[in-house]
């Protein structure tokens, strides 16, 4: 982009009012918006508008001959669900969650929602706009809604008007079907199905959320008073950051309002799939591995018993598992193997894998040489979820060779049986 013809844009609109600009400060201001924050180039440039227009005690100078509140108009009061990327809007909602700001140029983040929905926001630092508190109603005048990430964000800049209400009406959304989430803000009444090794030293806890109709990932960063949720337990989770990657959602809970109920829910299954084909691969840290025993934690220990958060961990918990790749003539599937699962493929259970490392010259590695001798280049039937390009295996069968099928397979190739 540009940013030196935005900034001539800019400087001609308020040299008409006889107004000189700091280009190289205009043009910081700029970048840091676009380049850090994510906001739309247009927006950008009417924000840093309204901000210089308002240091100058001029009327707001707008962009690019747009007619919305940074070109002198009036913004329209809208419900939450109805604003959409581009709009300048006027709302009323609830904070029901604040996050902690990921830059010191943000002020306040977090959830603002009413009856039609919820919406992220962000203050920024130079609006100088009063501090908003978790739980109250506020009236938001001339505010922008961008997009970040195919998700509406509210910006509050500095001609923004916020306002506390006095409003106590109960604001607990309707939660929809999991099948039924889009990117955005959401509710879900779910059970937890599974929890999956944590991937990064700040999350306390990801796995799979599901309900009658479908399945979703979910994710809880560290924060202060946040707690792991139960396997096997039922959960209204309001107003959760719905986020896309790859065309697959996940859920990030870590500010969602978080509620345990009774009863159960039938999940659905038709999430899992099948495929056939031979192993490849199996990958180093495969076989038998040691885990961290602190509650909570489980991540897989290096060979000198070293966790990444706990550090040296000597009362190791061992386990077993696979990880490898499997090849179904059309593609190569990336796929983990649970213990249960490893268990009854290859026929080496925990307590034998035990006995092998501890009595054998090689330890460790001899377990992963038995390992990949029975099952490499074997051909299978897997199981399970896909997750992340990753195929979690519940169950995987040895396929057995037929022979009616292979004279078949010759006389298609022109062959002789």
């Amino acid at each position: 982009m540009d940013y030196s013809e935005v900034t001539e844009r800019i400087s001609r609109k308020f040299s008409k009012s006889g107004k000189e600009i700091d280009r190289q400060k205009v043009e910081g201001k700029l970048r840091r918006l676009i380049d850090e924050f994510g906001v739309q180039p247009s927006e950008a440039e009417r924000s840093v508008s309204n901000e210089l227009a308002k240091e100058f005690n001029i009327p707001a100078a707008g962009s690019g001959g747009g007619t919305g509140a940074g070109a002198g108009g009036a913004t329209e009061q809208k419900a939450i669900a109805q604003a959409q990327p581009g709009d300048w809007v006027t709302l009323e909602g609830k904070v029901v969650s604040l996050a902690a700001p990921a830059s010191p140029a943000i002020a306040q983040s977090g959830i603002i929602a009413d009856e039609s929905g919820g919406i992220r926001f962000v203050v920024w630092a130079k609006s100088n706009a009063p501090k908003m508190k978790e739980g109250a109603w506020y009236r938001i005048e001339s505010a922008v809604v961008d997009e970040y990430k195919n998700i509406p964000n509210l910006k509050v800049h500095s001609g923004t008007t916020i306002t506390e209400i006095e409003k106590t009406d109960p604001l607990i959304p309707e939660p929809s079907p999991i099948r039924d989430l889009r990117p955005g803000i959401g509710s879900v009444r779910a059970k937890v199905i599974q929890e999956w090794e944590v991937t990064h030293d700040r999350m306390l806890q990801s796995g799979l959320l599901g309900d009658e109709t479908g399945t979703v990932k979910f994710v809880i960063w560290k924060e202060p008073s946040k707690e792991k949720l139960a396997v096997g337990t039922v959960y209204s989770v309001f107003y959760a950051q719905v986020d896309e990657y790859n065309e697959r959602l996940s859920l990030n809970i870590t500010t969602a309002t978080i509620m345990q109920e009774e009863g159960d829910i039938v999940t659905a299954t038709g999430g899992d799939v099948e495929i056939r084909g031979a192993i490849v691969h199996i990958a180093p840290g495969s076989g038998i591995i040691k885990r961290c025993p602190v509650p909570g934690c489980n991540r897989a220990l290096s060979r000198q018993n070293y966790c990444p958060i706990h550090e040296i961990q000597p009362n190791f918990v061992y386990d077993l598992r696979i990880k490898g790749w499997l090849d179904d003539g059309e593609k190569t599937h990336n796929i983990l193997l649970k213990r249960d699962v490893v268990e009854a493929l290859t026929g080496i259970n925990l307590d034998q894998a035990k006995e092998i490392a501890e009595n054998n010259p090689l330890g460790m590695d001899e377990v992963f040489l038995q390992m990949r001798d029975k099952v490499l280049g074997r051909y299978v039937a897997c199981k399970g979820r896909e997750i992340e390009n990753r195929l979690l295996v519940n169950t995987c069968e040895r396929m057995h060779f037929e022979s009616g099928e292979h004279a078949k397979l010759l006389n298609r190739a022109g062959g002789a049986p």
